[in-house]
């Protein structure tokens, strides 16, 4: 992430940047100075933050296209690539997901017969979830796409810094 951010991305009309530009009907009445905006581009850490996730999911997602996964998808396989199959509310906490979205995830890989939803024969109210052979079959070409893409990155990041991205990305967890 560069440390300087290039204005000129942000609007393609010269000066914009300097001052409020006009509305509508050509007054300069706002209720949020135009300078506010350009504090919250280039300081937002949620922005930047939102920006670097999109850059890599479209990153992982390109490289994980050849074996028919998302990079969303690849690693909720990899969450349940387990000993035992684990109940939704740890894999739901361990990718920032709530039950519902997580469902929707399950349901699309289910079709696709990658993952089971299974009964929890402990507590029949709930439900664990199982990769499929299919599924670990898929997991297993999927992985070294993945390293290979993943070192790219680290190698990108030099000096360290991924391991530093890596803590202070765990820090605001």
């Amino acid at each position: 992430m560069s440390k300087h951010t290039d204005h000129r991305r942000f609007s393609s009309q010269p000066g914009l940047d300097e001052a409020d530009p006009p509305d509508a009907e050509g007054t300069q009445e706002t209720l949020v100075p135009f300078a506010t905006t350009l504090l919250v581009r280039d300081t937002c850490l949620c922005l930047h933050v939102q920006r670097a996730a999109r850059a890599l999911a479209r990153r992982f997602d390109d490289a994980l296209r050849p074996v028919g996964l998302t990079n969303s998808q690849f690693s909720l396989l990899m969450a349940l690539n387990r000993p035992a199959p684990p109940p939704m509310g740890p894999v739901a906490a361990l990718l920032a997901m709530d039950r519902t979205t997580l469902t929707a995830a399950l349901k699309r890989l289910e079709a696709r017969g990658l993952v089971q939803i299974l009964r929890d024969p402990a507590d029949r109210r709930s439900r664990l979830l199982a990769l499929t052979a299919a599924g670990r079959s898929l997991l297993a070409r999927a992985v070294p796409i993945w390293q290979e893409s993943h070192a790219l990155l680290d190698t990108a990041l030099a000096g360290g810094q991924a391991i530093r991205l890596r803590q202070d990305l765990a820090t605001l967890c």
